[in-house]
């Protein structure tokens, strides 16, 4: 049965993309952190990290700093922070998410569900300064 990812990667459910190549994806989190909270995955569908082959796996942590330099660019946080927790859905996936404090990684403080055009304005802006440092 295909994860909530895959049928996002696959168009079926509506995702905010900001990246895509034939290895890896990122979208935004419709229940984010904070603003900019972004998923990276793997186009395959592998249920969890230790699975991944090393040089996906490597893929998928490069995708995630690029991501994160243009997250620095357009919200000035702290620092990005980056964890792999993977309980919520069976398919490996990396939170990428701007930082003011720990609490910042706090699923309990996960914003509920954005509308489609806030994600879409994040988006944006992100993609903005994903293509001015040299990507896409």
């Amino acid at each position: 049965m295909a994860t909530v990812f895959t049928r996002i990667l696959a168009g079926e459910i509506p995702g905010q993309f900001v990246w895509r190549d034939e290895r890896a994806a990122a979208f935004l989190s419709i229940n984010p952190l904070q603003p900019g909270h972004t998923l990276v995955v793997p186009c395959a569908e592998v249920d969890h990290w230790l699975d991944l082959e090393a040089d996906l796996l490597a893929h998928l942590t490069s995708v995630s700093q690029a991501i994160g330099k243009a997250l620095m660019t357009v919200y000035s946080p702290v620092k990005v922070g980056f964890l792999m927790a993977g309980l919520e859905v069976p398919h490996a996936h990396l939170h990428v998410v701007p930082i003011r404090g720990v609490h910042d990684l706090d699923f309990a403080n996960a914003d509920p569900m954005w509308e489609q055009a806030r994600l879409a304005t994040e988006a944006e802006r992100i993609r903005a300064a994903l293509r001015a440092a040299g990507h896409g």
